[in-house]
């Protein structure tokens, strides 16, 4: 059993799969506060059920945050104590609850982490690329021109990317994803984590994608999309290019430098971006 503060809003990360996966602390806060906010009551219902918990419910998802914020809120600064939860995983993560956290931290209300599953950490966990320094870019635009223009975007990021994907985008996204990075890019699709029929496959962005079409049973479930970042070439940096870079790195931020100097030499401001960090002269 745990110590409840009053008047404290504690933000509960619940199973992504396994039920087993809830904390025994987790447990013991869903059981004790006042009462949950949950994204989808129904769901969540069947959760606490099964670890016995009876705490009233509250409906709290995206088309009513804004409207039922302000009451919680006043539950709380009037002394009672609410647990955040989302259908699965760690609370704001691509789930509901910005807009009551930033409204608490407005009131100076007492806000508590709960920490346990994510499919963001899990993810990048099994994957085996650099985590170190990471992009997670959540889900991307449903259609596929708005995709592949966010895609892009990202074309020369680094760091490793990070990404959702329902069920029934997850081909479209694949191939988008092909066409914009290549496929030759390396990725891992991770699959239904934790669930009995969880998968962690790495191979090319091509290679993955004919892995998803062989099969249609491997388009069901629910994904989390890990890509390497891309991957630079410091010799591509002739010494010209490098003592422009670093004469303009003394006046100018990094990033400033790398755009500047990209300008002047036709280099590519990631790529030199990239040689700075490399060379551990920032």
């Amino acid at each position: 059993m745990v110590s409840i503060k009053k008047g404290s809003l504690y933000i509960v990360a619940t199973p992504i799969g396994h039920l087993q996966d809830l904390s025994p602390r987790a447990q013991s806060i869903l059981r004790e506060v006042d009462f949950i906010a949950a994204e989808d009551t129904r769901h969540s219902r069947h959760l606490l059920n099964h670890f016995g918990i009876t705490t009233p419910l509250q409906s709290l998802h995206e088309h009513n945050e804004r409207f039922k914020s302000p009451v919680l809120l006043q539950r709380l600064h009037d002394g009672e104590s609410m647990a955040l939860i989302s259908d699965a995983g760690t609370p704001l993560i691509s789930d509901p609850g910005g807009f009551l956290i930033q409204a608490a931290h407005a009131m100076q209300l007492n806000i508590i982490a709960i920490p346990g599953p994510s499919a963001l950490i899990s993810a990048l966990s099994v994957a085996g690329f650099s985590a170190d320094r990471f992009v997670f870019e959540g889900f991307l635009p449903a259609k596929s021109g708005a995709r592949q223009q966010r895609l892009k975007k990202l074309l020369e990021e680094s760091r490793t990317l990070v990404f959702y994907e329902a069920p029934h985008r997850i081909f479209d996204c694949l191939n988008d994803l092909v066409q914009i990075f290549g496929e030759k890019r390396e990725a891992v699709l991770v699959k239904e984590l934790t669930k009995v029929f969880e998968t962690v496959y790495r191979d090319t962005l091509s290679g993955l994608f004919d892995w998803l079409n062989a099969r249609a049973e491997r388009q069901k479930g629910e994904f989390v999309i890990v890509v390497q970042g891309a991957q630079f070439d410091n010799k591509a940096i002739d010494p010209k290019t490098e003592r422009i870079f670093w004469l303009l790195r003394q006046e100018l931020s990094l990033k400033k430098a790398a755009k500047l100097a990209s300008e002047i030499t036709g280099v590519s401001k990631n790529t030199l971006y990239q040689f700075a960090l490399d060379s551990k002269n920032v």
